[in-house]
């Protein structure tokens, strides 16, 4: 089943591939073959602009998280039998703090959608009905609508091989940079505390190499300015709003 089949979403798609191609039509006299790259990056760099505001929630909801742990802690002790009390409970905490559990959860959801848009922009043959165009344009030689995946099983040659590994390299340094500068806020006992678990959590920072292997080369650019951002801001935002000792 094509869910871009169905006719808003089909709207949805043909207008993003419009704006895009012509953003790409606007860049390319001064950039040339590198334009649709680069339009993948101002669109990435525009969204994230505009989250801002969402990602100072984010901050100030890690921030309150980490100083509620104790308070969590305790209800998980007192409670943790009870798993109707204890949810109603942590509820409780959050109402009186007058936040939400599930605060900081947009930029994950518009993330996801873009991620989502560029993926089939650069995955599909025909947009609404005409030719994709988008499907003509490469980085440096590699195919924007090429997965890494997909070009090592049709023969990956010496510039999209190059490019890939570029991408990737920046992918898991930022990964390894955030693994390092922000570490999970755990518990000191518990399901959570144990070396596997926390393992576990410490490989999370690099799942983001691995998804990108899967997509388009054009969403794998949306990625490395996305993961690149986010450590900046985060950097900026713990300065502004420290998590407690």
């Amino acid at each position: 089943m094509d869910i871009f089949a169905f006719p808003p979403l089909t709207f949805l798609l043909d207008g993003a591939y419009n704006a895009l191609l012509w953003l790409v039509g606007v860049l390319q006299p001064f950039t040339g073959s590198v334009s649709a790259a680069l339009a993948v990056i101002l669109v990435t760099l525009m969204v994230r602009t505009c989250l801002i505001p969402v990602g100072v929630s984010q901050a100030r909801a890690e921030q309150l998280r980490a100083r509620l742990a104790p308070k969590m802690r305790a209800l998980q002790q007192r409670h943790g039998k009870d798993r109707e009390r204890l949810q109603r409970e942590t509820l409780a905490l959050y109402r009186d703090e007058q936040a939400s559990p599930l605060a900081g959860c947009l930029p994950l959801i518009v993330q996801a959608a873009v991620v989502g848009v560029l993926y089939t922009l650069f995955l599909r043959p025909q947009i609404a009905g005409h030719a994709n165009a988008l499907l003509t344009h490469d980085l440096l030689g590699a195919p924007l609508g090429t997965s890494l995946v997909h070009a090592f099983g049709a023969g990956i040659d010496a510039p999209t091989g190059v490019v890939w590994a570029v991408v990737l390299l920046i992918i898991l340094i930022v990964a390894d940079i955030t693994r390092r500068l922000f570490r999970p806020q755990v518990p000191t006992e518990g399901p959570l505390a144990t070396p596997g678990m926390l393992g576990l959590m410490s490989a999370l920072h690099y799942l983001t190499a691995v998804f990108a292997v899967l997509v388009p080369l054009a969403a794998a650019l949306y990625l490395v300015v996305t993961v690149t951002w986010t450590l900046g801001q985060r950097a900026v935002l713990r300065r502004r709003y420290p998590l407690p000792s």
